[in-house]
């Protein structure tokens, strides 16, 4: 998704219908006061009903926790990132993620918004449930996915605090300079947020020789027309 300008200022439109466009902005604190009380009651809901002892709980814990960076850098390379040419199809990835490479700094769509995040994450519950009833090993998903969704409120909280904030310690610098090489430098790559770990091990990872470019000139605030660079037209997100 190559875009004419980059605007560090204002955000797109993502449908001309209000109350649609409403529903696709969030913030940060929403996201987890949704999800913190699915967690615990995930957690407590397994603990009471399977009786497992709190070795293997941390273990399907933190595993879905490490599960979840592998998930962010698949999705985000394979179905963020996909090179759509069916005109419907650019529209669709232009609304999951082309907008934030357009407005990278927009801080109401740096988490997905409420509702949609509610249907994946229980599309992905279900599918894991039957994976593991399959494997025999259901009763492990009530504390795997806890750690699942934790890994994603961790991994939208750094995303937010990179776009939005200079990296408080001198070890999360490397996190700030992919990500922000990923947007202004090279697209294809750099897609871990939350870890580097698979861009290195799938040979993503920008080379310590790449700098920045210089900072894109600073568009001035609008609130956008949903629009995407294809074939050398604007197409306008409907």
């Amino acid at each position: 998704m190559k875009f004419s300008k980059i605007y560090n200022k204002g955000q797109a439109q993502l449908f001309r219908n209000p109350a649609l466009e409403f529903f696709t902005k969030s913030h940060p604190l929403i996201i987890w006061g949704m999800y913190v009380p699915i967690i615990a009651f995930l957690l407590y809901s397994g603990q009471q009903s399977f009786g497992i002892s709190p070795l293997f709980m941390a273990i399907s814990f933190f595993s879905g926790m490490f599960f979840w960076t592998f998930f962010e850098y698949i999705m985000h390379r394979f179905v963020f990132h996909y090179m759509a040419e069916n005109e419907t199809a650019v529209k669709i990835v232009y609304v999951i993620h082309g907008n934030h490479h357009e407005y990278p700094r927009d801080k109401e769509r740096l988490f997905m918004p409420p509702l949609p995040s509610l249907i994946l994450s229980t599309a992905i519950f279900s599918l894991m449930y039957v994976i593991g009833s399959f494997l025999g090993l259901e009763q492990h998903v009530f504390f795997f996915f806890p750690g699942f969704v934790l890994g994603y409120l961790l991994y939208g909280s750094m995303h937010y605090a990179i776009h939005a904030w200079k990296p408080p310690f001198k070890w999360m610098k490397s996190l700030w300079r992919n990500h922000h090489l990923h947007h202004y430098k090279n697209e294809e790559f750099g897609f871990g947020v939350s870890t580097t770990l698979w861009d290195r091990v799938f040979g993503t990872m920008f080379s310590r020789e790449d700098n920045l470019q210089p900072r894109p000139e600073k568009g001035p605030a609008r609130s956008g027309t949903g629009t995407i660079i294809s074939d050398s037209r604007r197409q306008t997100v409907e």
